[in-house]
């Protein structure tokens, strides 16, 4: 594509991948499709051979066989820490048979992880470490608990954080027991813009917020969205947690200073072929020391 080719010449990228680049909702080893392991593993060697060929990656991501070092972090000064997070190599498999459900037992599993042991460990060091004013977790699976479904009934995807809530809801308390500056969340996945603040239990609104979640939609992938999704006000209602919901097309565009973090949702009005507009559909703004999303 000359269009990406331009984009990868003109500006820096720090890339993460989740599960697409192997296949749908792998874990670890663990495929999706119930292919032998040791199959697999050799499947997921050739796709990160590929990914790394294709990307702009450093030499030390280079992959070895079926692995292959992506988590890293990037510093722009004091202004930002970015912590850029693999939750797909090393993560337990889906609990209740990835599909959507309750926060149940399996669910609230504290063997249940997304990150592993060492890249756990990792980022809560830095975390830890960190004088920077705003403190990045750019990574893939939506980290706000939303319900899917209105009512009594709950469900949640198992193949995002809330599948992993256990150690979920341990990250949001390690940031707000060590005070981490203005921890903001970078994701995407899911093909659609979100917007969550996050509470170490974001089934219990009274609780103070920790952090904000921005969810960047798909850049063409899912034809050309939509504005309102026909479930849009049911989800809103249902949790306290999501500020914004949108499925158009397009990008996110962060803009940090010192006092403020600004995100513009840039949405295209078609992409089924050339010649479409772009136009800002939401902007929010946080405020250093204030966590929490306001509407620009």
């Amino acid at each position: 594509d000359p269009l990406l080719q331009a984009m990868h010449a003109r500006c820096p990228w720090f890339v993460t991948w989740d599960d697409h680049e192997v296949e749908n909702n792998y874990a670890a080893e663990i495929s999706e499709g119930n292919m032998d392991p040791a199959v697999f593993l050799i499947h997921r060697a050739n796709a990160y051979q590929a990914y790394y060929e294709n990307m702009p990656l450093r030499r030390q991501s280079i992959p070895r066989g079926p692995d292959m070092q992506l988590f890293r972090k990037a510093s722009f000064g004091r202004l930002g820490e970015f912590l850029i997070l693999d939750t797909r190599q090393y993560r337990s498999d889906q609990p209740n048979g990835d599909r959507h459900s309750d926060l149940n037992a399996a669910a609230l599993d504290p063997k249940q992880s997304l990150l592993g042991a060492r890249q756990r460990a990792w980022l809560e060091d830095a975390l830890r470490g960190s004088h920077a004013t705003w403190n990045v977790l750019a990574q893939q699976v939506m980290m706000g608990m939303v319900d899917r479904t209105a009512g009594e009934a709950k469900e949640y995807s198992m193949d995002q954080w809330p599948g992993y809530a256990h150690e979920r809801m341990q990250l949001v308390q390690f940031m707000a027991d060590h005070k981490v500056s203005n921890p903001v969340v970078l994701t995407g996945d899911i093909h659609s813009n979100w917007v969550n603040d996050l509470r170490v239990d974001d089934r219990k609104p009274e609780m103070p917020i920790i952090a904000t979640e921005f969810v960047g939609t798909s850049i063409s992938s899912g034809g050309n969205g939509t504005d309102r999704p026909r479930n849009h006000d049911a989800l809103l209602a249902e949790n306290p947690c999501l500020r914004f919901h949108n499925a158009q097309r397009g990008y996110m565009r962060c803009t940090l200073t010192p006092s403020t973090w600004r995100t513009d949702y840039m949405v295209v009005d078609f992409v089924d072929r050339p010649g479409g507009t772009v136009s800002t559909r939401a902007s929010f703004v946080v405020e250093a020391g204030q966590p929490g999303a306001l509407t620009a």
